[in-house]
């Protein structure tokens, strides 16, 4: 089973924790119903599309309410803390939460404790909160923009707000920035990077390139490098290998946006509504 973790803005959303389907433009989780716009819900509705194709795969979503002050987020570590060594998932995604060292160690304390280890993605705020206490190693992909790799390039960065000016976000530095991000051990053991290009990278370098089917207008988008990290995630949970399952989400999540053929006012969801067409031909082609 593949479990997101996240948060949604609205302080009065409770901490739900639930199977999760998605009703026309709405993600559904314990009778609660969220629109699919950008953060963990595109993240969700991405997941859920592509296993529409992928076969039948449940989706658990452990969620709650903050709007940045990192109240409903402390209330979610908490949960996990308490729950995680008694719940068993074969992927856990973690997204957007407010990144807290203490908080993130203790959940990863209780990962530990779990039967079976799942194969762990990070992205958003628990990537940030990764870096921060030093456990990067601990996880097989995180999904960084070229923004968020400089932050894990630079191994004096406490938060992103004061990664070093000299680390410029540009797309030619994504070689250097992976070489600093593991020359410090700040990286994952894979690293899928959201871009004008999207890159494969791990321990080694750049492994792969994907820039085919560049929509322009996507850049203006919010939630499409969400959904990018929803389609990774449930193509690991269908039991792809990493690193292909990386490879497949680009050219997939790239392909999605061209059939919704975009405009800067397009909504995630036109896109999200593409994606089992698009990944079932990019599968198709890798037979």
């Amino acid at each position: 089973m593949l479990a997101v973790v996240g948060t949604i803005p609205d302080q009065n959303f409770p901490l739900i924790a639930g199977k999760v389907t998605l009703d026309g433009n709405r993600i559904c989780i314990e009778g609660k119903k969220v629109d699919v716009n950008r953060g963990t819900p595109a993240l969700l509705a991405a997941a859920y599309k592509a296993g529409e194709v992928l076969g039948r795969m449940e989706l658990f979503g452990h969620l709650v309410g903050d709007i940045g002050l990192g109240d409903g987020s402390k209330r979610l570590y908490e949960y996990l803390t308490e729950n995680l060594e008694h719940l068993s998932f074969s992927v856990i995604t973690f997204h957007y939460l407010q990144p807290d060292v203490d908080w993130h160690n203790r959940v990863l304390f209780a990962l530990k404790k779990m039967a079976k280890r799942p194969a762990l993605i990070a992205d958003a705020g628990f990537m940030y909160a990764a870096k921060m206490s030093g456990q990067s190693q601990e996880y097989d992909l995180f999904t960084p923009d070229i923004g968020e790799l400089a932050f894990l390039a630079d191994e004096t960065a406490p938060h992103p707000f004061y990664t070093r000016g000299f680390i410029l976000h540009e797309e030619n530095r994504v070689p250097d920035l992976v070489a600093r991000a593991y020359e410090h051990n700040n990286a994952s053991q894979s690293l899928l990077i959201k871009g004008e290009k999207d890159y494969l990278a791990n321990r080694q370098g750049i492994q792969a390139t994907v820039n085919g089917y560049m929509e322009r207008a996507m850049e203006a988008i919010g939630g499409t490098g969400d959904t990018l990290t929803g389609i990774a995630a449930a193509l690991i949970e269908s039991g792809m290998e990493i690193s292909n399952a990386a490879i497949v989400a680009a050219k997939a999540n790239r392909l999605a946006g061209y059939y919704a053929r975009p405009t800067p006012a397009t909504q995630v969801i036109e896109i999200i509504r593409q994606i089992p067409g698009a990944l079932e031909e990019i599968l198709q082609e890798k037979k």
